[in-house]
């Protein structure tokens, strides 16, 4: 995958290596330390691999198609806790581009920056924050991590001032670290507090149920992440 990623550089554009990789990735189904694990930070690393990251039906069929014709190598990370999800799909053929993040949910108070299944999990946060304590937050699904857009994210927090970002791949030198760089990097001025992370434990995840919930971000996590932020 490194290598096909590249050809199409190191050839000048004569040729091509149109492939796309499709894999499950993420855990929560007791498939143990050797299964369970998120490396789209380690696809995100090489220069040319697009890396993509969907967290709906609708969102999943447009940007397959779109890899699909891309005349580049793609890595499709499907979450495998996703497989069952339902939601409107729209018919005929369209695409959904790369490098363009979806605002899935206004707000006012924080930006929640999440990609694939935790993009659920920001959503569900969001409906309870509103409901219990009155707060409203912006959630923005990346869909893809390479390439990757802070433009929508940037734009949000200007307007939010205080922003969690949350994925599943682990904490350490996890793709948020690389979210949270830019924010700092491009939007330090507009802060009203810290960036902070929800992210799994950095530890190989257990097998047991209540050890694996342990280990992965939750609902819970993130929304004392915002209340935080908002402290």
């Amino acid at each position: 995958m490194n290598h096909a990623a590249k050809i199409l550089y190191m050839f000048g554009g004569q040729i091509a290596v149109p492939v796309v990789f499709r894999g499950p990735a993420g855990g929560g189904a007791q498939l143990s330390a050797q299964h369970s694990h998120s490396l789209e930070s380690w696809y995100a690393h090489i220069p040319g691999l697009k890396v993509v990251t969907p967290a709906t039906p609708a969102d999943a069929k447009g940007m397959l198609k779109t890899a699909i014709r891309d005349n580049n190598t793609v890595i499709f990370m499907e979450h495998a806790k996703l497989y069952s999800t339902r939601g409107e799909v729209p018919e005929g053929d369209y695409t959904v581009p790369f490098g363009v993040a979806d605002v899935k949910r206004e707000g006012r108070d924080v930006t929640i920056i999440a990609y694939s299944q935790p993009v659920l999990l920001a959503l569900h946060a969001a409906e309870k924050l509103a409901e219990t304590e009155g707060i409203e937050c912006e959630v923005i699904d990346l869909r893809s991590l390479q390439p990757l857009d802070m433009d929508t994210v940037l734009r949000s927090i200007r307007k939010t001032h205080r922003a969690v970002v949350v994925h599943e791949d682990h904490r350490n030198v996890g793709f948020g670290a690389e979210v949270v760089a830019r924010i700092q990097e491009f939007a330090f001025d507009e802060l009203d507090a810290p960036v902070l992370r929800v992210a799994s434990a950095d530890v190989p995840i257990p097998y047991a149920r209540n050890l694996e919930r342990a280990a992965f971000p939750s609902e819970e996590d993130i929304i004392r992440a915002v209340k935080r932020v908002l402290a």
